[in-house]
């Protein structure tokens, strides 16, 4: 491996990882009130597109560091999906 290789990796792992107390909190507490649906859905479709890249261009770091991100960020977002239909629905429902 080389050290540009050794540097990819590094670097995708400290991104992808720095990710993971974001996601955990979120699965486990499903408390999504202060997250923004436009960022996660934006962030959730770049990290799908550095998923193709990394495909495309068959650079293994950026594939496996954005499949996990994307696996993350998808968690998070289905999660903040389902709260604002439950809250709209709740607010209607109350109307």
């Amino acid at each position: 491996m080389t050290t540009i290789e050794i540097l990819g990796f590094t670097s995708a792992f400290l991104t992808t990882f720095s990710f993971l107390p974001q996601a955990i909190q979120v699965i486990k507490t499903r408390d999504t009130a202060s997250l923004s649906l436009a960022m996660y859905s934006i962030f959730t479709l770049g990290v799908a597109c550095w998923l193709v890249y990394g495909l495309v261009k068959q650079d293994s770091a950026m594939i496996v560091a954005n499949m996990i991100t994307l696996l993350l960020s998808s968690c998070i977002l289905a999660i903040k999906v389902f709260n604002d239909m439950k809250s709209k629905r709740t607010r209607l429902a109350e109307q």
